[in-house]
């Protein structure tokens, strides 16, 4: 089969000797840059498409390839968010070495679109986790705080901001049990330039901090803060959009009220009450507008 790259296209799988898609009548491409072989879609976001795929050059291993689709006019414009798209890959490509991140395989623009390919992560994400076996218990809120603090401060550290963290984006790899940062798309990474350019927010709805919903505007305590609210939704099992919706950011200041129980002490004990008050900082300083900020090691030496 080969599958249609336009990213508007409704039924993309055509037979191998089609020439053009049966269903759209665009151009089909057998391998993309002469190396990937798109098998299916995978999903769709607000700035593009993601499919899986093979690569022929390391013996049909599986990757993903995300095409990013920006709504940017103009020749300027396009050159604007092409050169960010290839510098970034620059800066990223030095940092790609965690085996926490998935390895980056390839950046490059082809038929009008751009496109990243990464490693495929085989495993579940930490939403259909949570939908198969309930909420989160102390214990693996805890672990889950020890895996991927020392993440985000390797990321912080190089200047790079999520601005996307949420469950579905946190993976558990099948073959180690560890967590996998997911989604990093380079539309993170060019947010400020698409924004002035396309009006678009950048983040999901209860999961964003305040700053990201009113300007666009990230820092790394932005990504703690989704994590926080990550975090929330794991333990408790509710969308924090669905109270955000009800009481806007209100609803931080009275988050422990939604547990199914009481979070037990010997969570705190085990992290220290400084973190222990971490997890509660991590969503509640926004609201209370004191200035949080929050030192990376200080937490991973803590919950280590």
């Amino acid at each position: 089969m080969v599958c249609c790259l336009n990213p508007d296209c409704q039924k993309p799988l055509n037979q191998d000797t089609h020439k053009y898609c049966q269903s759209c009548g665009t151009e089909l491409i057998p391998l993309l840059r002469n190396r990937f072989r798109i098998i299916k879609p995978l999903g769709r976001g607000g700035f593009g498409k993601t499919y899986l795929a093979e690569d022929t050059d390391k013996l049909k291993e599986p990757c993903v390839v995300k095409q990013l689709v920006y709504q940017a006019q103009g020749s300027h414009a396009n050159k604007l968010v092409v050169d960010l798209f290839m510098r970034e890959a620059e800066q990223l490509q030095k940092f790609w070495a965690n085996p926490q991140v998935p390895s980056l395989f390839a950046y490059f623009e082809e038929g009008g679109y751009l496109y990243l390919v990464q490693q495929y992560i085989e495993g579940q994400d930490l939403l259909q986790e949570l939908e198969q076996h309930g909420c989160f218990s102390d214990t693996k809120i805890l672990a889950l705080l020890q895996d991927l603090l020392p993440v985000f401060s390797a990321i912080h550290e190089r200047h790079i901001i999520h601005r996307d963290i949420k469950p579905e984006n946190i993976m558990r790899r099948e073959q180690d049990s560890r967590l996998i940062l997911i989604d990093f798309g380079v539309s993170k990474q060019l947010s400020n330039s698409i924004l002035s350019m396309a009006g678009t927010m950048v983040g999901s709805l209860g999961y964003a901090a305040p700053e990201q919903m009113e300007s666009g505007i990230a820092q790394p305590n932005s990504d703690l803060y989704s994590l926080g609210a990550s975090c929330f939704h794991l333990m408790t099992g509710i969308n924090p959009w669905s109270l955000w919706r009800k009481q806007g950011y209100g609803w931080l200041e009275q988050w422990r009220a939604h547990l199914q129980q009481p979070i037990c002490p010997l969570f705190w004990g085990k992290v220290s009450c400084d973190v222990g008050n971490h997890l509660g900082n991590f969503i509640v300083s926004h609201a209370v507008g004191d200035g949080f900020v929050l030192d990376h090691n200080a937490v991973i030496y803590s919950v280590v």
